[in-house]
């Protein structure tokens, strides 16, 4: 039974949460989550024991001080075979983990007699894991977008995270990719809303939620804006990758009742029918996605696309 278990560990920018798996039915053991408050500006070694610390909670208690296999959900810039940080000052946090060879200096606070480490982007490993849920369980294409502080993308087909394969864009993500006067990430993602409705209101918010609760012409034309934008940026990629459904999480999504009709608008301008589904599952989705890296099947089919950075 033991090696059906791995763990899954979702590395944010503020906290981290870590849980037991079962790879067989790719269920959360129960009284096995730990969430842990991270200072991201904290020194090397202090980051990497406040990480340990809700890993160790769930290697307790899932007994798994003979050998715990982590997997771990993180953003980039990340170098995803070696498991090097590649965190720099623009990235705003855990730049005391740059060039940190992960699988080399954790495992010295880990509570476990053998420690196998394997890593992957946390918007692909959200995506990897809503594809085991919901709707898209039953999916063989899925695109999944995560809306929050930047815009994360994962192209799945047959559970498998697509990267290198010629149905996606280069890296198998969208952030990067041209839209407008920058790049996709400039557009999607709170920075823009925040900006967006400034512009037009003069009124400073913090975040996504304080522009949906003023339900003003304002804030409509923020998210009308925002998610026509969206399906215009999208529908070259939708075409040639034809998913059965878009499933989104972060942040924004919460407020898909505000933007998804002007996103879905403009697909059927364009043709387009694709079914839609707003997970729910946040956190979990990305713990269940990156324990499936030690799933050998998973396994053996994603190792040699794993990014660089």
């Amino acid at each position: 039974m033991q090696q059906d278990i791995a763990i899954g560990v979702d590395i944010g920018g503020s906290h981290i949460v870590s849980a037991a798996v079962n790879l067989k039915t790719f269920d959360i053991l129960p009284n096995t989550t730990y969430s842990v408050k991270i200072n991201n500006k904290a020194s090397k070694n202090v980051v990497l024991k406040d990480w340990s610390k809700a890993i160790n909670q769930t290697i307790e208690s899932a007994f798994l001080h003979s050998r715990a296999n982590i997997g771990f959900a993180v953003p980039g810039p990340f170098d995803y075979r070696k498991g090097v940080a590649m965190f720099k000052g623009d990235n705003d946090k855990y730049e005391c983990l740059y060039k940190v060879s992960i699988p080399d200096e954790l495992p010295k606070y880990i509570n476990s007699d053998e420690v196998n480490l394997r890593f992957l982007n946390d918007a692909t490993s959200f995506g990897v894991g809503v594809s085991t849920q919901g709707k898209a369980k039953d999916c063989k294409r899925i695109i999944v977008v995560t809306l929050g502080t930047g815009f994360g993308s994962a192209f799945i087909r047959d559970g498998v995270p697509l990267v290198k394969s010629t149905e996606v864009p280069v890296g198998g993500c969208l952030w990067d990719k041209p839209f407008k006067s920058g790049i996709s990430d400039d557009y999607f993602s709170t920075r823009w809303c925040i900006n967006r409705y400034h512009e037009l209101s003069s009124v400073v918010v913090k975040g996504v939620k304080e522009i949906a609760e003023a339900n003003t012409e304002d804030s409509k034309t923020v998210f009308n804006e925002f998610g026509s934008n969206m399906a215009k940026f999208m529908i070259p990629y939708l075409i040639k990758f034809k998913p059965e459904i878009i499933v989104m999480g972060g942040n924004i999504s919460k407020a898909s009742k505000l933007f998804l009709p002007a996103f879905k608008s403009e697909l059927r301008k364009a043709g387009l029918r694709v079914d839609f589904e707003i997970s729910t599952l946040m956190e979990d989705a990305a713990i269940i996605g990156s324990s499936r890296l030690f799933d050998p099947s998973f396994w053996d089919r994603v190792k040699d696309d794993l990014p660089v950075l």
